[in-house]
């Protein structure tokens, strides 16, 4: 231990002059200086730090800080001039090889992003070319349309000029000008041919309108004759409704309603088959321990339907559903609208609608059966929400495909009805055909109403189904914008759906590189989608 403690020498740190260690210090200060007057941070070297170093170490620019010149270090170290300028050299050299490896590093991720982009945009181009096929048809039908009006037009002109001017049938000198015809007409072949054309028209015109607007004689005594016949039977007729008026009341009043009703429904020529007396049954009102007079009555005329050659007529087939359900009786109004000869029409099923909608029991019964209703009258919308309401969602998406629903009646739809399966259906392809409905606006229309709990539902189904079953949905959907679809990933965002929204922004990015084509474009540029 003694040996090796004398063995052992010290090292003394090398003794730095005043002159090198106030250089140094105010080397140090300017690179501290001007790194805090550009900005640079502590993350990581920038172009800013190679700069100042730089400058520092080669350029021969001077700084006086306090009072003081400081020199470039390769001037100040002069013993080791030529080494340090090459080192430096071969630093300036790799740097500038790094940033032109960056610059090609940058064109050559831009053109990887186009080559990526290329299925999509074929995808887009192949629906612009059938947006501009379907906007060729509108074209040829519009100026089908347009040449069918200026035909017309120019068949009223011609018309208008033929008959502006006034012709004669004759003249009393046959030496003067014919009327209509200037003098170098009256001495032309085509010209008079034409006007001798024009005189036969006008006189099978004239000779028609006195065959309508004239009568003979004996024509006229022998419309009189029938006017006469007519006011008789009108006069028999008055009688006879005179009469049954009489037995009507009659029975009535005897408090023979069931006898009265069916004389009513089998009166001659339906006299008394209308609002009349059906108010006159309704004034009788309800009789303890007999059966409601009203209903007897229609039971009479909706019975007999089927011996008349026109069904009920609307407004009293409405009445009589209105009673049959307030009677509590759908099993006849049932009856009635399948089986006899009626009059539907919308207030009809909204009158049975609203009924189910009170009676838990029968609600779906009513549905069923308004939903026939409305179909009948063709009220499609009113249909659909019937099926819907009813669960058969795949009658449903049949009956959407051979009727014309816009997007708006299918939000409504689904406010109407928020089903989970509805909505999946009607924003999937359905037999081959596009999506009814985007999905997108389907979940945003669903938050903005307070129906939260079915679209965080829907939100968790198609999280389940992975970033394909996203991109499939993104990419299909020809109704939504990218700002709803940022929208729909901010929608996610905030109710838990982080892996989603991250999903649905990452294939917006990707698809960055393709703009749609609007069909109210004229001019297209079709690599305008392209960025670098």
């Amino acid at each position: 231990m003694a040996v090796q403690a004398i063995n052992k020498h010290a090292v003394l740190p090398p003794i730095i002059s005043s002159s090198d260690k106030d250089f140094l210090e105010n080397m140090q200060r300017y690179i501290i200086t001007e790194t805090e007057r550009v900005g640079c941070n502590e993350e990581g070297p920038a172009d800013e730090y190679y700069t100042i170093y730089r400058t520092v170490f080669d350029k021969k620019k001077i700084c006086t800080i306090g009072r003081k010149i400081i020199f470039q270090v390769i001037d100040y170290v002069t013993a080791y001039k030529s080494i340090l300028t090459s080192i430096k050299k071969e630093y300036d050299a790799f740097i500038e090889t790094i940033k032109k490896r960056k610059r090609a590093s940058f064109y050559l991720h831009g053109k990887l992003k186009v080559l990526a982009a290329e299925p999509t945009t074929f995808v887009y181009h192949r629906r612009r070319i059938t947006q501009l096929k379907a906007k060729m048809r509108i074209i040829e039908n519009n100026s089908s349309k347009i040449q069918s009006q200026i035909d017309q037009a120019r068949q009223l002109r011609e018309a208008y000029y033929t008959e502006e001017t006034k012709y004669y049938t004759c003249s009393k000198d046959p030496s003067a000008c014919i009327p209509g015809l200037t003098l170098q007409e009256s001495v032309s072949l085509e010209a008079l041919t034409k006007h001798m054309k024009y005189l036969e028209n006008k006189y099978a015109e004239l000779k028609q309108s006195m065959s309508v607007d004239y009568i003979s004689v004996q024509k006229k005594a022998d419309l009189d004759e029938e006017m006469i016949m007519l006011l008789k039977r009108r006069d028999i007729a008055e009688n006879l409704n005179k009469e049954l008026q009489f037995g009507f009341n009659e029975l009535i009043s005897l408090g023979e309603y069931k006898k009265a009703a069916c004389f009513a429904a089998n009166s001659p020529r339906r006299i008394l088959r209308n609002i009349g007396t059906m108010n006159k049954f309704k004034a009788v009102g309800k009789i303890r321990g007999k059966p409601f007079p009203l209903l007897l009555f229609f039971e009479a005329i909706f019975s007999t339907s089927h011996a008349f050659r026109q069904p009920v007529d609307a407004e009293l087939t409405l009445e009589g559903i209105k009673c049959g359900l307030l009677e509590k009786r759908l099993d006849l109004v049932t009856n009635w609208v399948t089986q006899e000869k009626l009059t539907l029409s919308e207030k009809a099923g909204d009158a049975i609608y609203d009924y189910g909608e009170q009676d838990t029991y029968s609600k779906a019964k009513c549905l069923a059966l308004a939903q026939m209703i409305y179909s009948e009258c063709g009220q499609h919308k009113k249909a659909l929400l019937c099926l819907c309401k009813q669960g058969q969602i795949h009658r449903a998406m049949e009956y959407i495909q051979f009727k014309d629903f816009t997007s708006d009646d299918l939000i409504q739809l689904i406010t109407l009805c928020p089903q989970t399966e509805l909505i999946q259906c009607l924003t999937k392809e359905w037999n081959g055909k596009p999506p009814s409905l985007s999905f997108s606006l389907a979940v945003l229309h669903l938050f903005s109403v307070d129906m939260r709990k079915t679209g965080m539902t829907l939100l968790q189904q198609i999280n389940t189904g992975g970033k394909d079953a996203v991109e499939h949905l993104v990419i299909s959907d020809s109704f939504c914008s990218v700002e709803k679809w940022q929208e729909m990933a901010n929608i996610c965002l905030q109710n838990g759906f982080e892996k989603l929204s991250s999903d649905i922004m990452s294939i917006l990015r990707a698809q960055a590189g393709v703009t749609e084509i609007s069909e109210k474009e004229d001019t297209v540029n079709l690599m305008e989608h392209v960025f670098w």
